[in-house]
């Protein structure tokens, strides 16, 4: 695939999109360089393809919001609820393990990494302070929305004045888990049985992780934050998906990047 392609398009959220001084975009599969199962927007450096295209995908990703080359950072994500502030970039082989990162730095692009987890995007513009969140089941139930919004309260945000953003992400109708699933979200509080519907095998569920992940922002001070309407899992030629790969036998997969930033 050619590099002088047109650059990757962009998902933004009128919401994030209405703060001056500041940068985002949820990013779909499309307008990379990658081939074969990793086609073609790929920005995972843990998937198994080529580390340069990798890069340059990131790349392209960053030129589409305006930052520079290297400007993305993403974590080592290990769906915990360990948060990182950031300084400085880092090399993608020196991520720290986490999966909430934090900034008040201009110029500096968080990335949060997902194939079905719900990429959230945070900012309070007013204080200068942005954060990404890697969202899936574990991390949720961890803590990782409280967690991230805490690690923006320390550097001066207000969970009132936060304006978050969840990504593309599965569905609730792509989203099939056993009969043991639902008990440690329901013994952490019993409303999360809204977030559960009878699936059509007996004794599974359909798990709403996108509607779960905005109750927890509103749960941590937040104004009330949209669901997201995008599949992962069911849009197969528009985004990676981890279930999706599994359902159709694929060795890999690649994986779609989120993206906020201050301007400078």
């Amino acid at each position: 695939m050619a590099m002088n392609q047109p650059l990757p398009p962009v998902i933004r959220d009128p919401r994030l999109d209405a703060h001056d001084g500041l940068v985002h975009g949820f990013f779909s599969r499309a307008g990379g360089i990658s081939t074969g199962i990793y086609d073609s927007l790929n920005t995972g450096p843990g998937s198994a393809d080529k580390p340069a295209d990798v890069a340059a995908n990131r790349d392209r990703a960053g030129a589409a919001l305006g930052l520079g080359r290297g400007r993305i950072v993403t974590a080592y994500q290990t769906h915990s609820a360990d948060v990182v502030t950031v300084e400085t970039p880092w090399r993608m082989d020196a991520a720290p393990r986490a999966d909430g990162l934090v900034t008040r730095v201009p110029g500096l692009g968080l990335g949060v990494l997902a194939a079905d987890c719900a990429p959230v995007l945070l900012a309070d513009n007013q204080a200068r302070v942005i954060a990404t969140a890697h969202a899936g089941w574990r991390g949720v139930l961890g803590g990782v929305i409280e967690a991230t919004v805490a690690a923006m309260v320390a550097l001066g945000a207000r969970p009132g004045r936060i304006t978050a953003a969840i990504g593309p992400c599965i569905g609730q109708r792509s989203y099939e888990v056993g009969p043991e699933f639902p008990a440690p979200f329901l013994g952490q509080n019993p409303a999360n049985e809204h977030f559960f519907r009878a699936a059509p095998r007996e004794a599974h569920y359909l798990f709403d992780l996108g509607g779960l992940v905005a109750a927890c922002l509103v749960r941590a001070g937040l104004t009330p934050v949209p669901r997201p309407t995008l599949d992962t899992c069911a849009l197969k030629d528009r985004f990676f998906s981890y279930r999706r790969s599994v359902l159709d036998g694929e060795p890999d997969y690649g994986r779609n990047i989120s993206v906020i930033a201050l301007s400078e």
